[in-house]
């Protein structure tokens, strides 16, 4: 099963992580971080980022 991460780098596919961190009103760092699994983000961010790539939060951030 993918980490969250792993499935954040997958969706974002070829779009720069400063691109999709624009996009989500966060500076590139916080969202690379995101990727990297350093941080995890808050609930609110979990669901901008869900709606970004058109997924549920269930999906990019719980198992199944």
């Amino acid at each position: 099963m993918a980490t969250p991460s792993e499935k954040m780098r997958m969706l974002r596919g070829k779009r720069t992580q400063a691109e999709v961190a624009k996009k989500l009103g966060i500076s590139p760092s916080t969202y690379a971080s995101y990727e990297q699994g350093v941080r995890k983000p808050k609930d609110s961010m979990k669901v901008k980022i869900a709606d970004y790539y058109q997924r549920s939060v269930k999906f990019i951030f719980f198992s199944d």
